[in-house]
């Protein structure tokens, strides 16, 4: 071996290549190459369950770390200018190109701004294919899923929780849910609230129907038509922009999904056998 290939391997000896990440969450692959060791132990706590480094990526950040702490805005803002996109927040700043599928990020050491991209980009992705995120916990219970949407304090995660054995829990706060071929998919997702760890499964069934949850003196299921169904699934889903193009995209995907899948109130009291009216 010569002089300089020793030195060189020493070199990679003492300053070892920074390990990347592939996250994939509803079959979407994204992988984050950092230009420091330890971003992949940092976010493995948080996403081990949705680590696949095997999997094809739809999109690769190439992601440049910072140690120093900086506020994060309470909303990104979110641009786009021809087939880049750009996202602003103070503990993150990225640029990805649609056309490419590549993208640079700059963030800290820190799963939650990681998060905060995941959240976006696949907001954007899904949209163009019908589907979305959405406020609401996901249960997969005898080969089908359910949705239980709401505002902050109507139960989802207490219905979740209370989901009998053999329910395998998807989400407890934002659920992924992908439009298909043969229908609609709701897939586990790693995105909760940060002063929790994840509790879902990384899989995925297809929807069975859709719960707006109300809290109440009974358990009882109320119809719902498709006009209020629209509106009430809309004031539920993430989303980032205001760009027209992704809004009527929006609107449309809500329409579709709601002449498809049923969508009723569920009016319930927090107790085990509101499960026998879910079906």
């Amino acid at each position: 071996m010569s002089s300089s290939a020793a030195v060189a391997v020493q070199a990679s000896e003492i300053h070892p290549a920074p390990a990347s990440a592939t996250i994939e969450i509803g079959g979407t692959a994204i992988r984050f190459c950092p230009d420091r060791t330890g971003f992949a132990d940092a976010i493995v706590p948080r996403y081990a369950a949705f680590l696949n480094n095997q999997a094809r990526p739809r999109y690769e950040f190439e992601v440049s770390l910072r140690t120093a702490a900086a506020p994060a805005d309470a909303e990104p803002r979110l641009s786009r200018s021809g087939s880049i996109w750009s996202i602003e927040r103070g503990d993150l700043q990225a640029d990805w190109d649609v056309r490419s599928h590549r993208g640079h990020a700059r963030q800290e050491f820190s799963a939650y701004s990681t998060d905060a991209l995941l959240r976006i980009v696949h907001t954007l992705l899904l949209v163009e294919e019908g589907g979305f995120l959405l406020h609401a916990s996901s249960v997969a219970r005898n080969g089908r899923a359910f949705l239980f949407a709401g505002i902050s304090g109507a139960g989802k995660t207490t219905i979740s929780r209370l989901a009998p054995r053999g329910a395998i829990l998807l989400s407890d706060e934002i659920s992924y849910v992908r439009a298909g071929k043969n229908g609609y998919c709701a897939h586990g997702t790693p995105f909760t609230s940060f002063d929790l760890q994840p509790r879902a499964e990384n899989i995925s069934a297809p929807l069975g129907g859709v719960y707006l949850l109300e809290k109440g003196p009974e358990n009882r299921i109320d119809a719902v038509d498709e006009s209020t169904a629209a509106r009430s699934l809309l004031r539920n889903v993430l989303f980032f922009t205001k760009d027209a193009g992704f809004v009527n995209h929006l609107f449309e995907a809500a329409l579709e999904f709601v002449s498809r899948i049923p969508v009723r109130k569920l009016i319930f009291t927090p107790e085990e056998r509101v499960w026998d009216m879910i079906r």
